[in-house]
């Protein structure tokens, strides 16, 4: 791109890399094609149903996704839409806060460049369509990465509260949030030239209101005996051993949501940095090292830790903000180039997956069937009007039917089992106690139903009497590609959990 940037001459810059820019344009087609074209996702009913229960925090993460979703289906009425609306406007505010972030660092022409490379990946697309605690978290990063750089590097004092105030929202959408402060402590420890600022009023005013915007998180969990910070923590640890198929499953991730070209960028980064500076780390240029300070914790910690348990698909995802700026001003216009075509070949491929689902996605977190099945399951509740429904797959068939049906649809706790949120929202279980119910059972694989019939056996001792229906099945050009079972259990006896071993 030109010396001055897009946003001084677009018309010169369009001109001059028209291939660049169509393909920019199809990328952008395509996602706003999405949003119309996918379905509910089973995340999406699901910190949907956060809202529908309004509370200081919620069991597996902090409130802001769920007020953000209230507030779109609030206004825009209970939609599917008005999901991915939501995740689409927060993730644009994401890319202009990004912008004017990267501003800080970069000339107007690698700004520009940043920009493009971030919009470039399937990072960004996932953000847009599937709500996750990511979509708010991405942004409160920004924001707070903007706070914080105005208040050291521009001296403005007021911003440390700002500051104090985006950190607490960046943890009030997410746990790993709290890397977002350990990366501002770590900058000032390592700089010798703003370390006093760790003794600043203003840095402590920080601290003070970042207390105050978390504070919801920590009444809540106080409450609740810690059981979200439980089972974020020590509940996730499944044993210590060392797996290296589960780092190659992450780097191949990764590549997936960055691109190849960007992941490897990355990591070509991270060894010309250590191989440069190694430990000398006071020879660091200051805003250098700031960048560095939110990107390499998060980017090589979760990449270690991938050797003894599984790390997902978005934890990494906060690193890659200050990543990009630190990565774009090496991206010629060659590298870019393979950046935008990998990206469109992806998002094509992804195009004809949502409206042709050539591949069978077996798993349960998939956009295919949800609302057909409900609609069986409705037809279902009219010739049984006295059942209560439920589902014991986690979270997931649980939290559609709730989005799309009118009454309580029940999760694992009706079987004595820990059901998330579903614990958390004041279910009475004696008073289903006598009734009888409909259980909605996915099946992942749909030409494999061996483990999900024998699962029916858990049903027995809380009911006296399990009746097989026909199973809902969804087609799609004349092939199954979801299967629900479907049973009705007669005569509910929540007393059963007490008994249980």
């Amino acid at each position: 791109m030109n010396k001055a940037g897009f946003w001084a001459n677009p018309g010169a810059v369009i001109k001059e890399h028209k291939l660049l820019t169509v393909t920019v344009l199809i990328i952008l087609l395509l996602r706003l094609a999405f949003i119309g074209i996918m379905g509910l996702m089973p995340q999406d009913a699901y910190y949907f149903f956060y809202g529908e229960h309004p509370a200081l925090s919620y069991f597996d993460h902090p409130p802001a996704i769920a007020y953000l979703l209230k507030t779109f289906t609030t206004i825009f009425g209970k939609k599917v839409f008005a999901i991915k609306l939501a995740d689409t406007f927060i993730t644009l505010l994401t890319l202009c806060s990004f912008y004017k972030l990267a501003g800080y660092f970069l000339s107007p022409r690698r700004t520009d460049n940043a920009l493009l490379v971030l919009f470039s990946t399937l990072m960004v697309t996932i953000l847009s369509l599937v709500s996750t605690p990511d979509v708010p978290l991405l942004l409160c990063w920004t924001l707070s990465l903007l706070c914080v750089y105005k208040a050291v590097f521009q001296h403005k004092q007021v911003w440390w509260i700002l500051a104090g105030i985006s950190m607490g929202l960046t943890f009030d959408s997410k746990y790993t949030g709290l890397l977002m402060p350990a990366g501002v402590v770590l900058f000032l420890i390592l700089s010798n030239k703003y370390r006093q600022l760790l003794f600043s009023p203003w840095s402590w005013l920080a601290v003070l209101f970042f207390g105050i915007t978390i504070s919801p998180v920590i009444i809540w969990n106080v409450r609740n005996n810690l059981a979200s910070f439980r089972f974020q923590s020590s509940e996730r640890v499944n044993g210590f051993h060392i797996n290296v198929v589960d780092f190659l499953g992450v780097v191949g991730h990764q590549a997936a949501i960055l691109m190849p070209v960007l992941l490897f960028a990355l990591i070509w980064l991270l060894y010309r940095t250590i191989k440069k500076y190694s430990w000398r780390i006071a020879t660091i240029p200051q805003k250098k090292l700031f960048l560095l300070c939110f990107f390499v914790p998060v980017f090589m910690g979760f990449f270690l830790v991938s050797f003894v348990t599984w790390v997902k698909l978005n934890w990494m995802m906060p690193a890659y903000i200050t990543g990009i700026i630190l990565v774009a001003p090496y991206f010629s216009k060659k590298w870019i180039r393979w950046q935008l075509w990998f990206a469109l070949v992806v998002h094509l491929s992804m195009a004809a997956e949502l409206l042709f689902y050539p591949v069978a996605v077996k798993s349960d977190d998939i956009w295919v069937g949800w609302e057909s099945m409900t609609n069986d399951v409705k037809i279902l509740q009219h010739q049984y009007p006295t059942d209560f429904i439920f589902s014991a797959d986690d979270y997931k068939t649980s939290a559609v039917l709730n989005f799309y049906m009118n009454e309580m649809v029940y999760g694992q706790n009706i079987l004595g089992r820990p059901a998330l949120q579903f614990d958390y929202i004041g279910t009475d279980l004696n008073k289903l106690k006598g009734r009888n119910a409909l259980f909605i059972n996915s099946l992942p694989d749909v030409k494999d139903d061996f483990d999900e019939k024998k699962f029916v056996a858990d049903l027995n001792g809380y009911f006296d009497n399990i009746i097989p229906l026909k199973p809902i099945v969804i087609h799609r050009s004349g092939k199954v590609v979801r299967k629900f079972l479907v049973y009705r259990c007669v005569n509910y006896h929540p007393e059963f959990i007490s008994r249980k071993p």
